[in-house]
């Protein structure tokens, strides 16, 4: 997502629970699986991590998998698992069985589509370790959600949660046209949507995100957090750039109006192809991101 991904309005990462019914999730794909494509070091970072804590799991869930370019490297990193990605978009599951066949790994590789956390009702056995990543704040009751999760989980299983980390950063606070710190505000402004997506969701519930606490809550022993850092250098590549265009392009479109006069005119300079202050061709672009991510494992 991808939005920071955490609190972006169109939350790319997991796409298990939908609160956007309009969205065309087989129109968006391709965006959603370069995106997580420019985010690999990352996941493959944060996966070695994992790996020093889960030995030979048998089952791998991907909880929210999206178009599976995390649950392919989940395959790379654990070549003696069976993984299941899960996504409530049938298309974004589509695109996942077409890359673990690119990848020479379809024999071990399934796909569930359905709601979570109901729809992991359908896995045949317990997982060794189930992945969710900024999936569980799309459920209404968070707290519920990491117990499903938990339920699903075998003796001595591991949930590792990614939520949580710091905004993304993309430009310098001053970038030579309009006020400095556009990207501050436009946090702000994220905040408040999230804040706003929260509670609109069926069956919210108000819950402080203590990670750590909330895990020990589901009846899990919390283990390890550790942050992960995505810094992709100025001047951006072909593939950074176009995210960073489209990220900020979400943002005019649904967020832009909460700016004023001064920060819109900015952001729309910053978007046009023809003006040479814009992130097209800008050679101060970069992208600077932090993931976090929870583990916990469930008593044997």
């Amino acid at each position: 997502m991808a939005h920071d991904h955490d609190h972006d309005p169109v939350h790319r990462q997991g796409h298990a629970h939908h609160d956007h019914t309009d969205i065309d999730w087989a129109a968006m794909a391709p965006m959603l699986e370069s995106e997580a494509e420019l985010f690999t070091s990352l996941y493959e970072r944060a996966l070695a991590w994992l790996a020093k804590e889960v030995t030979e799991p048998g089952l791998i869930v991907d909880a929210g998998s999206g178009p599976g370019v995390v649950s392919c490297l989940f395959a790379e990193t654990f070549p003696g698992a069976r993984i299941v990605a899960v996504d409530g978009s049938e298309p974004l599951l589509e695109r996942a069985r077409a890359r673990a066949q690119r990848q020479g790994v379809a024999d071990r590789f399934g796909t569930i589509a359905g709601e979570l956390p109901d729809v992991l009702s359908e896995l045949d056995y317990p997982a060794d370790l189930l992945w969710a990543s900024r999936t569980l704040h799309h459920l209404g009751d968070q707290r519920a959600g990491l117990a499903a999760f938990a339920d699903r989980l075998a003796p001595g299983g591991t949930l590792a949660l990614m939520e949580g980390g710091l905004p993304a950063r993309f430009l310098p606070r001053d970038i030579g046209i309009g006020r400095p710190g556009l990207q501050a505000r436009m946090d702000a402004l994220q905040e408040e949507w999230f804040t706003k997506m929260r509670q609109d969701l069926q069956g919210h519930v108000a819950e402080p995100e203590n990670w750590p606490a909330l895990l020990s809550a589901a009846g899990l022993k919390h283990t390890r957090t550790h942050s992960f850092l995505l810094d992709l250098p100025a001047p951006a590549s072909d593939r950074a750039r176009a995210h960073v265009v489209d990220s900020l392009t979400r943002f005019r479109d649904t967020l832009a109006e909460g700016l004023d006069h001064d920060d819109r005119t900015t952001l729309d300079r910053l978007l046009d192809p023809d003006d040479r202050a814009s992130v097209h061709h800008r050679q101060d672009v970069f992208v600077l991101a932090a993931h976090t991510v929870h583990t916990a494992v469930r008593p044997a």
